[in-house]
């Protein structure tokens, strides 16, 4: 089974091609890994270690967290199989904002890889209130 930890160079180009202009949400599926031998803490601990350390960064490039949330139960799909432990969608004000986000010297990405499995991140642009 293939993972998903970080985005491809293909990915990246093509994200950069998008439109600048506009608010923009990232949806984030996330599998954790039981435990994380590097620190003795569980995948799901040290996400949330991860968390506190991304949040000033989050506010700094003035995005919102509009979910965070685990996973209960599927509705649609294999049954007695959630794929994904965990959900957040984050919005920026555009595709700057995000990658300056990430971008920045002392971001922690290092600290969400270590707790991760696998995941998506998915660009969505919010469709409600448009013409």
């Amino acid at each position: 089974m293939e993972t998903y930890l970080d985005m491809s160079k293909d990915q990246y180009i093509a994200f950069m091609q998008l439109p600048e202009e506009g608010p923009m949400q990232m949806l984030n599926l996330l599998k954790f890994k039981a435990e994380v031998p590097e620190t003795g803490l569980t995948g799901t601990a040290q996400y949330d270690a991860y968390m506190a350390e991304a949040m000033p960064f989050i506010q700094q490039a003035n995005a919102k967290v509009l979910y965070y949330g685990a996973t209960q139960f599927t509705l649609i799909g294999p049954e007695g199989d959630l794929e994904w432990d965990k959900v957040i969608i984050v919005e920026y004000a555009n595709r700057s904002a995000f990658l300056g986000m990430v971008t920045q010297e002392g971001y922690p990405s290092h600290l969400r890889k270590l707790a991760l499995v696998d995941s998506r991140l998915v660009f969505c642009e919010n469709l409600l209130g448009r013409d």
